[in-house]
């Protein structure tokens, strides 16, 4: 199939391309690189063999959107396009709200107009909030402690309520959990812009010298180290998860989880790199963050049952995968 990936170049979106084009389908990427980097689509190109085609626009533009639309025939769309940051989104709603809901909006019309029949969204657990883990897809979604956790939700909303109105479309909404990891080449991994958000980056970019310590935000949490429990799953299962939605995708709306179904508190992850690269990290405790909760992790029964996908990879792949993308990635960034 034809598939257009937007955020390609993104850290998921990247992942997901070298496993969309390893299954035999074809990429169309769609980025304005304002957390990523061109160079991603090169490394891409060398793990798989084979060519991507490259957009540079920004997808909540209507008329860049047509025009790629009216150029490709496309059989579906993966999107991951959007900002991600919690704390982030407390600060700038604004700037979430626009970019992440009206992009899946611009999207999905395009989608219609042009009778592209398969649409994958690029959800989170966020939107489940204060929920009683594990997360399970029936539950009610309580997203109201950020904004980013709202804007997927509404998009999630939107995305229902144009299949209802339109039986034959295809809608995976994907409620994704915390990626770690890289591909096993070291080439593609996760290298956002400024301090990172996310824990792994953090504890590479700590161990490779690049930031003085590690700062954990809170511990104070009701669980049982009182460090905050998350449910990270390697980036290579999680592309894999995409791959399998794609393909067994059918009319209607389908909700996936996409996790382990193993909770693993920031404590626990230092202390499983520390133990995969035989390194130590220093750490301080900070407060903690606006917008975060105590625990978050999957039941993937219904993706394992439906799919056919189950997370493969544990602890120590994530981290040592990590951290090797972390020690290449000066030395990739200047090929």
């Amino acid at each position: 199939m034809n598939i257009l990936v937007t955020g390609g170049a993104g850290y998921i979106g990247s992942h997901t391309c070298v496993a969309l084009l390893e299954a035999g389908h074809e990429v169309i990427v769609a980025d304005n690189l304002c957390n990523s980097s061109a160079s991603v689509l090169e490394r891409i190109e060398r793990i798989t063999g084979k060519k991507v085609t490259f957009y540079q626009i920004d997808v909540t533009v209507k008329e860049a959107v047509k025009a790629l639309f009216e150029r490709h025939p496309l059989d579906g769309v993966i999107h991951f396009a959007g900002f991600k940051a919690v704390a982030e989104s407390v600060a700038r709603p604004l700037d979430y709200y626009y970019n992440n809901v009206v992009s899946t909006m611009i999207l999905a019309g395009a989608c219609l107009e042009h009778g592209v029949g398969r649409f994958v969204f690029s959800s989170s657990a966020t939107v489940y909030g204060e929920n009683k883990v594990p997360f399970v897809e029936t539950m009610e979604l309580r997203p109201a402690v950020n904004p980013y956790g709202h804007s997927k939700a509404m998009s999630e909303r939107i995305l229902t309520d144009l299949a209802k109105a339109n039986p034959d479309w295809a809608v995976a909404l994907l409620r994704y959990f915390n990626p770690v990891g890289a591909h096993p080449s070291g080439l593609i991994g996760e290298a956002p812009t400024g301090i990172p958000n996310n824990l792994m980056p953090y504890i590479t970019r700590v161990a490779k010298g690049k930031l003085p310590r590690l700062r954990i935000f809170g511990n104070d949490y009701p669980t049982a180290d009182g460090t905050g429990v998350r449910d990270y799953i390697h980036v290579m299962d999680l592309a894999a998860g995409h791959v399998a939605a794609l393909d067994k995708l059918t009319p209607g709306v389908h909700i996936y989880n996409l996790g382990t179904g193993r909770g693993t508190s920031v404590l626990q992850m230092v202390k499983a790199f520390e133990e995969a690269n035989g390194i130590k990290l220093p750490y301080e405790i900070a407060p903690r963050r606006p917008g975060d909760i105590a625990e978050c992790y999957a039941d993937p029964s219904k993706a394992e049952k439906e799919l056919g996908w189950k997370a493969r990879l544990g602890l120590v792949e994530m981290c040592r995968d990590a951290w090797r993308f972390e020690q290449n990635y000066e030395e990739t960034e200047e090929q």
